[in-house]
């Protein structure tokens, strides 16, 4: 069972790195750092077969439930294209009974693209071409269609919204000279129009959740997605491994600030983000969850690990910051690190709690920030609701979401600083 759990992770994590296992070491750069990511994103469909192949080998695991692609045929008409031109896609299992009217989307993750060359590189993958996407995929965590599994959504009507456009959904603009498509904008709104004619306009509760990448996206569309429904629809919003930090690296540069800012002008992301922020603050700065999480108007729910794994490897220690390797045996494994270098990290975590403290004084918001090293804890089954899931007081995370979107309790659960909780799912890298 287990060893399933680990495949169907690495499957439905998207993460900018490995599960352990199969990781690669940090880039010297945040482009190469994308090129490696969507690398390996190429031995994704081996990886597929191989659930697929445990799960026959051994009749007793539970087979995940596979759910094929649909292609967004009206997409092409309004330039809601991937970046290579192809139509986007989605998949969609049907809910019933209980939760026939109720729909959850799942915004799918996976990095950015910030230069002309990493969204070419981008184009020959899953990441910026439908050509390149599975035809179906299983869906576990917060998808799963079993109430063992997912105790609260089960029966819903979920989808999952595939990430072909390099920018958290977010971009609106093209190179003619290089075939880039950057349509993020309009592939959220081609989408929602379709959903909508899926009967998600008879929905009378949604959730909008995403994961890394896509936990970003949920923060950035989440008062658009609330403004498709009547108000007497109960609409909430959910980030998972969403809360990237405008922090310093360990060179005391700004390695996310700078990857960040290449996105957002590349692709004219300004032009799609909230007054609220960019009356105020540069694009750059809107395209962070800390300077926008506290003027959404629309209930969230902020699911992150303190020592964000993606982060600390990412934008905290790249080898750009790290040439010399100081860091490298640390970000593999938590266990190697010095007390210097966990001091750093508790210093991270610090910024994540002074970032959400006037987030988390609204009522109708939620938290779930546990003190491991992790990355999107929602999209597998062994994080989001097993035997063994990650607590806070006792409760996991599917439990935590669960109360908060139904209104059964208050939930601003935050973790004890590490090494406190040993109820941690954290990511060990070879």
């Amino acid at each position: 069972m287990k060893a399933t759990l680990t495949v169907l992770g690495y499957v439905c994590c998207v993460v900018g790195f490995v599960l352990s296992g199969s990781g690669h070491h940090a880039s010297a750069s945040f482009e190469e750092l994308n090129l490696k990511e969507l690398e390996i994103e190429k031995e994704k469909d081996g990886l597929l077969s191989l659930v697929q192949n445990d799960a026959a080998a051994s009749p007793s695991l539970p087979k995940p439930l596979m759910v094929p692609l649909t292609l967004i045929q009206e997409a092409a008409s309004k330039g809601a294209v991937c970046l290579d031109g192809t139509l986007p896609g989605y998949h969609l299992h049907q809910g019933y009974g209980s939760g026939a009217n109720s729909w959850l989307i799942q915004l799918e993750g996976g990095g950015w693209c910030n230069t002309i060359r990493s969204c070419i590189y981008r184009k020959t993958t899953r990441r910026g071409s439908s050509k390149y996407m599975e035809k179906q995929i299983p869906f576990i965590g917060i998808l799963s269609n079993k109430a063992e599994e997912n105790p609260d959504f089960f029966n819903w009507n979920r989808v999952k919204l595939r990430y072909c456009d390099g920018a958290s959904f977010s971009g609106d603009s093209e190179n003619e000279k290089a075939k880039l498509n950057f349509r993020g904008q309009r592939i959220w709104l081609a989408a929602m129009q379709e959903l909508m004619s899926k009967g998600m306009q008879n929905a009378n509760q949604a959730l909008l959740s995403g994961c890394s990448a896509g936990g970003l996206a949920s923060i950035l569309h989440c008062d658009e997605f609330r403004d498709l429904f009547p108000k007497t629809t109960k609409v909430k919003c959910l980030s998972d491994a969403g809360l990237f930090l405008d922090a310093v690296d360990v060179s005391g540069g700004r390695t996310l600030r700078n990857m960040f800012e290449g996105v957002v002008n590349l692709q004219e992301v300004q032009k799609n983000l909230p007054n609220t922020c960019i009356n105020y603050l540069d694009p750059t700065s809107c395209f962070f969850p800390q300077n926008l999480i506290a003027n959404i108007k629309t209930p969230l729910f902020l699911l992150n690990a303190a020592y964000d794994a993606w982060q600390l490897q990412a934008s905290l220690a790249p080898r750009s910051a790290d040439p010399n390797g100081y860091w490298n045996e640390c970000k593999l494994n938590h266990a190697q690190c010095n007390s210097s270098q966990i001091q750093f990290l508790q210093d991270f975590r610090n910024q994540m709690l002074h970032a959400i403290r006037d987030f988390s004084r609204s009522s109708q918001n939620g938290l779930f920030i546990n003190s491991c090293f992790a990355h999107c804890q929602s999209e597998r089954q062994d994080t989001w609701f097993a035997d063994d899931s990650p607590l806070i007081a006792n409760k996991g995370i599917a439990e935590s979401v669960g109360d908060w979107y139904f209104d059964r309790v208050y939930v601003k659960a935050t973790d004890c600083p590490y090494p406190c909780d040993s109820t941690c799912h954290n990511l060990v890298f070879k």
